[in-house]
């Protein structure tokens, strides 16, 4: 498909214009040992992904695959309130571990693909 000056509005108007909210979770100078609350920030994410909520979430890594630094959870909320109230609840953040930054993230472009063999039940997300 060309896209041009005379196609271009109606193409972005049948986007898919879905509002997320990204939370940037960056690590604070607070001194402790975060690893005895990491569980409890695991199973707050296992939690709010099995209530839809969760789009996405990981860290940042090096090149060689390592996590430094912020990490990133993508969720779905109704508006920014909802949204910093998610990012309020998680244990890192609550205990003062990690600050966080939120920006509404408006999706237009893009997608995924999985494969699904039902005779091995093995799939594929690209």
């Amino acid at each position: 498909m060309v896209v041009n000056a005379n196609n271009v509005q109606d193409l972005h108007a049948k986007m898919l214009h879905k509002r997320l909210y990204i939370i940037f979770s960056e690590p604070t100078e607070k001194t402790g040992d975060r690893k005895k609350i990491f569980h409890k920030h695991i199973a707050y994410q296992l939690e709010i992904e099995r209530k839809g909520i969760l789009f996405a979430a990981g860290p940042f890594v090096d090149g060689k695959g390592k996590p430094q630094g912020p990490g990133m959870i993508v969720i779905r909320a109704k508006n920014r309130t909802e949204a910093k109230r998610i990012a309020d609840a998680d244990p890192f953040h609550k205990a003062g571990f990690r600050r966080y930054r939120i920006q509404a993230w408006e999706v237009n472009e893009g997608g995924f693909n999985i494969r699904v063999t039902f005779s091995n039940g093995k799939y594929k997300l690209d």
